[in-house]
């Protein structure tokens, strides 16, 4: 198995258009220009209105800016009026889908911020076996709504995340192991681009474009909808437990063992170890894609004294809410009261799993090793600094 170690999850969205010959005016100014010029189908909010807040807020508190106005545009063409006007005056904007976000200005502005709430559609073709799917989403909206159909999709694995910066970005899934990453499923995007121009994007009506989107974040454009492949789906297993800090070494030993010898490609784990609360301990999620896992694949996890436990047979969309992820929205990730490290294996074939490429760095494992003994030092610096 190969270890792969993220930091954080992030979101999407930041840009600054130029235009050759941009009229210069106040962001409040650009603000009313859209409210006149957008379909009755989009709504422009501001600043003390119930619907604003919503438009501007985030899974993290330290991802949220206080935007001039928030736009929720509710068609494809009414992305591509937003985007000239904001080019034509040079106007700075943040693009927020799920606002599953960790970081200042990834889909936060002080400028407009377009929220894709609106984009919140499942529509799943049978024949063809795909599903397209709004920007606006998270993935638990999707799962439940392809859930009467046994069929799902390559997503994410944790609740509350969203479907347009996790797909942009590349994807890891409980499903990836199967069948890759989300990108590697893509079949289409909606793509709204610079110029206002919607276009449907596939491998055959630009094949450059379609490599550069899947893992190429929002450097082309606003993507409206995806269009991803779809496979069948059973009951699975799984759910997760909480150890303390005395259990450390032990859940350690039993995530090196399971990345090291098992080779079925439906088992999956998390092992996040956080700080919060003042306290250390890890939370683990435990996956495989069926009823009943094999004899053998999570005998050492569930070995070890639990804190707490919630690993049984469900469907999906619980295994998902199983996760404690939204536990920690609200959090201001520049405070350090909350710190979190995950150790995600995945197999080495998951790369090949496409036959189109996509511009999805291969990064190796020394890259993600390098980053978080880096950021441990960092912290670790700090934190002295601070008494």
């Amino acid at each position: 198995m190969k270890i792969l170690l993220f930091p954080v999850l992030t979101s999407i969205f930041v840009q600054v258009l130029s235009s050759p010959n941009p009229v210069k005016r106040s962001v409040t100014d650009v603000c009313k220009q859209i409210a006149s010029a957008i379909s009755s189908a989009s709504d422009v909010h501001y600043p003390l209105e119930l619907l604003y807040d919503k438009d501007i807020s985030h899974w993290a508190a330290s991802s949220s800016a206080v935007a001039a106005c928030s736009v929720e545009p509710g068609s494809a063409a009414d992305v591509g009026i937003i985007l000239q006007i904001l080019g034509n005056t040079t106007t700075p904007f943040g693009v927020k889908g799920g606002g599953h976000a960790s970081n200042p200005n990834f889909s936060s502005t002080t400028g407009v911020q377009i929220a894709m709430y609106r984009f919140s559609e499942v529509v799943y073709d049978a024949a063809s076996s795909t599903a397209t799917i709004g920007a606006g989403l998270i993935w638990d909206d999707v799962y439940a709504a392809l859930a009467p159909y046994d069929v799902n999709v390559v997503g994410g694995r944790v609740t509350g995340v969203g479907v347009a910066g996790f797909t942009l970005g590349g994807g890891y899934s409980w499903k990836t192991n199967q069948y890759g990453l989300t990108v590697d499923t893509l079949t289409a995007f909606e793509l709204v681009k610079p110029d206002g121009t919607v276009a449907n994007v596939t491998q055959d009506s630009d094949s450059d474009l379609f490599f550069a989107l899947k893992g190429g974040f929002n450097n082309f454009g606003i993507v409206t909808r995806f269009t991803l492949q779809t496979f069948p789906q059973t009951q699975v297993w799984g759910g997760l437990i909480t150890f303390t800090e005395d259990q450390i070494p032990k859940v350690i030993n039993a995530t090196y063992t399971f990345a090291s010898n098992v080779t079925d490609h439906k088992a999956a784990i998390i092992t996040t170890a956080n700080f919060l609360l003042g306290q250390p301990g890890i939370s683990q999620l435990l996956f495989y894609d069926g009823p009943t896992p094999p004899d053998g694949i999570f005998d050492d996890f569930l070995a070890i004294p639990y804190f707490t436990k919630d690993v049984s047979t469900r469907d999906f969309v619980s295994l998902v809410q199983a996760s404690p992820s939204n536990a920690t929205a609200g959090t201001s990730w520049e405070s350090g009261s909350f710190i979190s490290y995950d150790i995600e294996p995945f197999m080495s074939t998951i790369f090949t799993h496409s036959d189109s490429a996509s511009v999805y760095p291969k990064i190796a494992d020394d890259s993600f090793h390098s980053a978080i003994k880096q950021s441990a030092n960092q912290i670790t610096a700090v934190a002295l600094a601070e008494g």
